[in-house]
């Protein structure tokens, strides 16, 4: 997607896992991940937090109500619903024609609400994990220790995003196209960045679903 607006310099290029992940680890994560892997396999205990259905549908409405938040007009500054009491939604400036202050800054809005709901979600799954079954409290402490060595740099890497949408909305801009494209391509970039970021927790809830129904058959 990125590619296709012309926000990256040269071919998209996608490497292999292998190198992906050379490059993204360091020594220092060596011993955690390691450890993580040579977990000892003890008894399953009995799964005493939130049950998978119930976890399917924590998963399910973090998702919509994010990308309900997406697909909003723009005109609340709080896109996801928190659990404290909320007075009036400020609102936030139409932009106007060349500024691009407004959609960076709803941007970073979204991209805070994503953080803010997900990372719990992820850590709630991986509790339910490690009290399942062994392979999948494996599969939870590996999960814990690739979001602590991975999460700095990715998170880096998602924060260029308002950055190099400026570029397409300046090239609209000089080509004299209209903003409604501009936002659309936006809204897919976002929808994107939320696929991307809910991968880790539906990877975790499927792992815990194909438990449960192997122990039922």
């Amino acid at each position: 997607m990125l590619a296709r607006l012309a926000l990256l310099e040269g071919p998209a290029t996608k490497p292999s896992l292998v190198d992906g992940l050379g490059r993204w680890l360091g020594w220092s994560d060596a011993i955690p991940l390691a450890a993580a892997l040579n977990t000892a396999a003890g008894a399953r205990t009995r799964l005493t937090g939130p049950g998978t259905a119930a976890l399917v549908r924590e998963f399910a409405r973090v998702r919509a109500a994010l990308e309900q938040a997406i697909a909003d007009d723009g005109t609340r500054a709080e896109p996801v619903r928190r659990s404290r009491p909320q007075g009036p939604a400020e609102a936030v400036p139409v932009a106007a024609d060349g500024d691009f202050a407004p959609h960076r800054r709803r941007y970073g809005q979204l991209q805070q609400a994503m953080e803010a709901a997900i990372a719990p979600l992820r850590t709630r799954l991986r509790e339910a994990l490690a009290q399942a079954a062994p392979p999948l409290g494996r599969l939870a402490a590996l999960d814990a220790v690739m979001e602590q060595a991975l999460g700095a740099r990715e998170q880096a890497l998602l924060a260029m995003m308002p950055s190099l949408l400026q570029r397409h909305f300046e090239r609209q801009l000089q080509a004299g196209a209209g903003l409604g494209g501009f936002r659309q391509d936006m809204q897919h970039l976002l929808q994107a960045e939320l696929e991307h970021r809910l991968q880790p927790a539906l990877g975790l809830l499927e792992a815990l679903q194909g438990m449960q129904q192997g122990t039922h058959e």
